[in-house]
């Protein structure tokens, strides 16, 4: 019987953005070899004084470095713990067959290095990057490339917080006569928010969420005195607003495309919690804009006005929420500045946010879709004793150049978090802000 051959190796070699992107990517190529040109390093060198997350990330990046080369010299290779390899890669390489390439450019010395490596001997190796152009650059001249999919969540299975059950009809009866029924929900997650159908007539049904504790479902509010004069119009809003309500849900993540009233009912929630029931000691909302880094210095004005034009979507549903009288619109400040005065609410750049501890707050983080899961994780563990945070966003409306639909913090953190007892989810579907922005959404 002939011996099998053993699996050769795997070489990925690391675009800049992947390690500016995630610092610790460097581990997560299990028993294959990493390789990091030294044009890389000296570019993440160029980041390592900004104040942001690339900032961050350069500075862990070469902590990484310094801490592996104590183990053995970066050039010949340090071994990691999963059995994986990392090198420096100190030689220089020339894209001389490619005559129209700029070979000073750090793109193109990247892929020399790749290029290199893959007609150095019989082995596969990979560019990891996060440009598409460098991929496309790198497949051109015959380069096997790839996106750094490490965090990735496919957005068409993306949970979607509800589901539809078949019931007999007696389950109808006595959810609306108990509040609450034993309900085989097999698979289903903690919180899922429920369909209940009468299996003998269609028609008749009930809202449901699943309780955390145990194979039954509660029978949900339907909030039909409103929650500071807002009323859910369908019913995934009205599942939003139950997750909402409920303090002993601490993470409530809300996804929809524009107009389904994530933020609007985020915010009236915010406010019913803090002014009228003294649950939180404030509303604190951010837009991620200028998240944890994207300076504002720019603007003019202290930080109120720098804020304003960024948070302005804020304070037009805070606005409408207060149903300000033609009076109170023409001061632009006035509705929501008493509530500021008052302390109930704060607005706030995430960059503040870095290092504090925030306890009793409802904390609305607002385009959550704009954070990477590291951003996501910074603000969740800044959450203290008392604290809800609320996350809202689109993640097909995408902003920041170094996310996208599926590699977002907030479908990073919905994946996550998918049945834990202390966290709730809804995709709101239909827009509800006009007829008008419905067809647009639905046809732009």
């Amino acid at each position: 019987m002939t011996e099998a051959l053993p699996i050769k190796r795997k070489i990925y070699v690391l675009d800049t953005n992947v390690l500016l992107h995630d610092p610790t990517a460097l581990f997560k190529f299990e028993d294959n070899e990493v390789v990091i040109p030294l044009v890389v390093i000296e570019e993440v060198d160029t980041f390592k004084r900004d104040q942001n997350e690339r900032g961050r990330n350069a500075r862990q990046f070469s902590r990484y470095l310094d801490q592996l080369r104590a183990f053995n010299n970066l050039q010949q290779g340090v071994e990691l713990e999963d059995g994986g390899l990392l090198r420096v890669d100190m030689t220089s390489h020339n894209l001389v067959e490619f005559h129209s390439i700029n070979g000073q450019k750090a793109d193109n010395q990247i892929l020399s290095v790749a290029l290199s490596i893959a007609r150095g001997g019989d082995v596969r190796v990979t560019l990891v990057s996060k440009d598409t152009n460098m991929r496309i650059k790198a497949d051109a001249m015959g380069l096997r490339a790839e996106d750094y999919e490490h965090g990735k969540v496919q957005i068409d299975e993306l949970y979607g917080g509800q589901e539809e059950m078949t019931v007999p009809r007696t389950v109808i009866e006595d959810i609306y006569r108990a509040g609450e029924v034993e309900v085989d929900t097999g698979s289903l997650p903690a919180n899922s928010c429920l369909v209940l159908r009468n299996e003998e007539n269609a028609s008749n049904t009930a809202l449901a969420r699943v309780k955390p504790e145990r194979g039954a479902v509660s029978v949900m509010p339907r909030f039909k005195e409103g929650i500071w004069g807002i009323f859910p119009r369908n019913k995934e809003q009205t599942f939003a607003f139950d997750l909402l309500m409920d303090d002993d849900i601490k993470l409530v993540t809300l996804v929809g495309k524009a107009g389904t009233g994530k933020t609007l009912l985020a915010i009236a929630a915010g406010l019913q919690k803090t002014a009228d029931e003294a649950v939180y000691q404030r509303l604190l909302v951010s837009r991620p804009v200028f998240p944890l880094g994207r300076d504002i210095g720019f603007l003019p004005g202290d930080i109120e006005e720098k804020l304003n034009p960024w948070m302005k979507p804020v304070y037009d549903n805070v606005e409408l929420i207060l149903d300000l009288s033609r009076e109170k619109v023409r001061d632009k400040k006035r509705g929501y500045q008493e509530l500021i005065d008052l302390g109930l609410l704060e607005i706030e750049p995430l960059t503040y946010i870095r290092g504090r501890s925030i306890p009793h707050q409802f904390l609305l983080i607002d385009e959550a879709q704009n954070l990477t899961p590291h951003e996501i994780k910074t603000i969740i563990t800044r959450a203290g004793e008392g604290t809800k945070i609320v996350m809202t966003g689109d993640p097909h409306q995408i902003d920041n150049p170094y996310v996208d639909s599926t590699s977002n913090g907030l479908t990073f953190v919905v994946h996550k978090f998918q049945g834990e007892p202390l966290a709730g989810h809804i995709t709101l579907v239909k827009g509800e802000r006009s007829e008008l922005a419905e067809r647009a959404a639905e046809l732009l």
